[in-house]
């Protein structure tokens, strides 16, 4: 995957579809999610567990760190 950080917080954008890297992991220690919903509500999916959580959009837009494209396909 390609990261890229963005150094403005008001700056961050994603989409449904991106992958997102947060400032705190997950219960099971994962910090890698999926964004699935955008709008007033951000719902997201932990990639370890599949937990789905959805919050407010202000709230997910502090507690991500980086986002990954949902372009960029991985490679084996």
């Amino acid at each position: 995957y390609f990261a890229y950080k963005l150094a403005f917080m008001d700056m961050i954008t994603f989409k449904a579809g991106d992958k997102v890297v947060t400032k705190k992991p997950h219960a099971c220690g994962c910090d890698l999610w999926t964004v699935m919903r955008v709008g007033a509500d951000v719902k997201i999916r932990c990639d370890k567990c599949l937990k789905i959580v959805l919050m407010p959009s202000d709230k997910a837009v502090k507690s991500v760190k980086s986002v990954l494209s949902a372009f960029i396909k991985e490679t084996d």
